[in-house]
């Protein structure tokens, strides 16, 4: 496997139409590295406003992303392999589109135990794998703004928003600030085939940042345990 700048560990739907809808939203397809056409919105860039998501790919975060150390590539890959293979598929609720702060995103219903634990065991074993963040990488995550949970996080973990303090949710834009209404209902008609059934988590991905701040899927690995 190519040595990448950062790693993360993500969910991202297996290819399928869902898969399809998302990477037309946002533009790209981090599985295959292809750019898609976006829909048409009345009096809106689409382009512009799914600039910023575009480059990691459509994803929910489970480890934030990390630059490695104490292993290489082929080593995570298994690691990631292993822990697949002890952890059971979670479920939660029906997926809707909600504001988070100035940016869209798809959020999950409850019951969100099953995704909050899967999200605290994955960040806790493979935060050996974690290079400690940089004097520039901690002042980019403004410590100074966050809580003081929060900042202990972020001493911890290398990101403020993990453990209680993690929400899961699959980002469709960046920050907006004006035309949300519009997008917001352009997303719930686009992706309303797939707001129904309950949400599941089926599989870990392993994703790979590249010199450019690219973000592709490596691998994935199925949940069967």
């Amino acid at each position: 496997m190519k040595m990448m700048k950062r790693y993360a560990i993500y969910y991202a739907p297996a290819e399928g139409p869902f898969a399809g809808a998302a990477a037309c939203w946002l533009g790209r397809d981090a599985a295959t590295d292809r750019d898609v056409a976006q829909p048409a919105i009345a009096g809106c860039d689409l382009a512009s406003l799914t600039d910023a998501p575009r480059r990691y790919g459509f994803h929910g975060t489970l480890k934030p992303p990390f630059r490695l150390t104490g292993t290489d590539p082929a080593g995570l890959e298994a690691a990631l392999t292993d822990v697949a293979a002890k952890q059971a598929p979670v479920m939660a609720g029906p997926l809707a589109v909600a504001r988070i702060g100035h940016f869209l995103a798809l959020v999950p219903a409850e019951p969100l135990a099953g995704i909050k634990a899967l999200a605290a065991r994955v960040v806790e074993v493979f935060e050996p794998c974690r290079a400690p963040l940089s004097e520039a990488e901690y002042a980019r995550r403004r410590p100074e703004s966050l809580t003081a949970r929060q900042r202990a996080l972020l001493d911890l973990y290398g990101y403020p928003y993990v453990m209680e303090e993690f929400r899961f949710h699959l980002t469709l834009t960046g920050p907006m600030d004006a035309g949300i209404p519009a997008v917001e209902a352009a997303a719930r008609d686009w992706f309303a085939p797939y707001l129904t059934a309950p949400f599941r988590i089926a599989d870990l991905c392993l994703f790979g940042e590249d010199e450019a701040g690219l973000f592709h899927l490596l691998s994935r690995h199925a949940l069967t345990g």
